[in-house]
């Protein structure tokens, strides 16, 4: 008997249970159409830097270029869309694992960074896991990204107002200047009238750390025209609104590409080589205005008011209606600078 009485309990108990359980509905996984990633975003990465991503459809296929910090834009090594609601990017380096005596490789092996982005309202939200080269970690870093809207037409350069002229450079010292990290070195000083970095490393010694040199003062849309003296074989480079950056550096005789002096870095090769040999003062004058760009190289047009989609390698702001300064790249080679002057340009 006092077997079935418990038998009894654990039914009613069970009944119970069941008829208390409430029906939990499951929500259905919000999808993304691929077209909502489509276009061009500019990337805030965490720790400071900017980076670029376009996403296009090509022939019914995913395709995407990257800008990731530094460096150049490049074409990324495979996209997909992942759950219909994860963007993944995948970016791939070729690293050399072995040499022979002679230096020469004899294993190598493709190190791929993953990106995971998601989209969030108006804006892209994600990580990338970079792996460390030998295999043993990964590095996560956190960024979000803004649609950028289409470049609008290219302005009437004939109908643009002036305001005054700015000099931006005293030929006596750095008022009006700083660094853009105050930590770093300054290479930069004022010898004769010329403002030279000369970022000197010298052999054995701990690597110095130079910093860029920015203007206290941040501008719109601007004439700019300064000269400039590249020695042999050095690099440096000029940034409008901190985020565009034009190429200086000893490309005399070199074939047309997007690395050569008046270069928008990366983005817009020059129409013709207009450099002089290096050791020469060379003049720039530029204009950028409703994200455009012309360059003129020593009195010729090598960039004609074309299109900039975005910030180039080494930018500091990622908003391209922001107001920005100009930056002198200190951190690579010997350069000389003098007679900066600025214009900005009335809307």
């Amino acid at each position: 008997m006092k077997t079935i009485f418990i038998f009894f309990l654990t039914v009613l108990a069970s009944l119970s249970i069941t008829s208390c359980k409430v029906e939990t509905k499951v929500e259905p996984v919000q999808k993304t159409g691929i077209s909502e990633f489509l276009g061009q975003w500019t990337i805030d990465i965490d720790g400071g830097s900017v980076g670029w991503l376009e996403v296009r459809q090509e022939e019914g296929y995913l395709d995407a270029d990257i800008l990731w910090g530094g460096g150049s834009v490049l074409p990324v090594s495979g996209i997909f869309l992942a759950k219909d609601q994860i963007l993944m990017v995948q970016r791939s380096n070729n690293v050399v694992r072995k040499r022979d005596e002679n230096n020469n490789p004899v294993k190598s092996q493709v190190v791929t960074d993953w990106m995971e982005i998601t989209k969030n309202g108006e804006k892209i939200n994600g990580i990338l896991l970079s792996p460390r080269r030998n295999g043993l970690s990964v590095d996560t870093t956190t960024f979000f990204g803004t649609k950028l809207p289409p470049v609008p037409s290219a302005p009437d350069m004939t109908n643009l107002k002036f305001g005054k002229p700015i000099n931006l450079f005293n030929g006596k010292d750095l008022t009006g200047w700083k660094l853009i990290n105050e930590k770093q070195t300054n290479g930069f000083k004022v010898v004769d009238g010329i403002l030279v970095n000369d970022p000197v490393q010298t052999e054995g010694a701990p690597h110095i750390s130079y910093g860029n040199l920015r203007t206290k003062q941040e501008f719109e849309d601007f004439n700019l025209k300064l000269e400039v003296n590249i020695p042999e074989g050095s690099n440096s480079g000029v940034y409008l609104r901190g985020m565009y950056e034009i190429q200086v550096m000893d490309s005399y005789k070199r074939e047309l590409n997007p690395h050569n002096m008046g270069a928008v870095y990366s983005r817009i090769k020059p129409s013709v080589n207009a450099e002089k040999p290096a050791g020469t003062w060379q003049s720039l004058d530029i204009t950028l205005c409703d994200r455009h760009v012309t360059v003129i190289l020593n009195g010729t047009k090598i960039i004609d008011n074309q299109p900039v989609y975005g910030p180039t390698g080494g930018a500091i702001i990622s908003d391209v209606f922001s107001p920005g300064p100009i930056y002198l790249q200190g951190d690579h080679g010997k350069v000389a600078y003098r007679n900066i002057m600025l214009t900005p340009i009335l809307k």
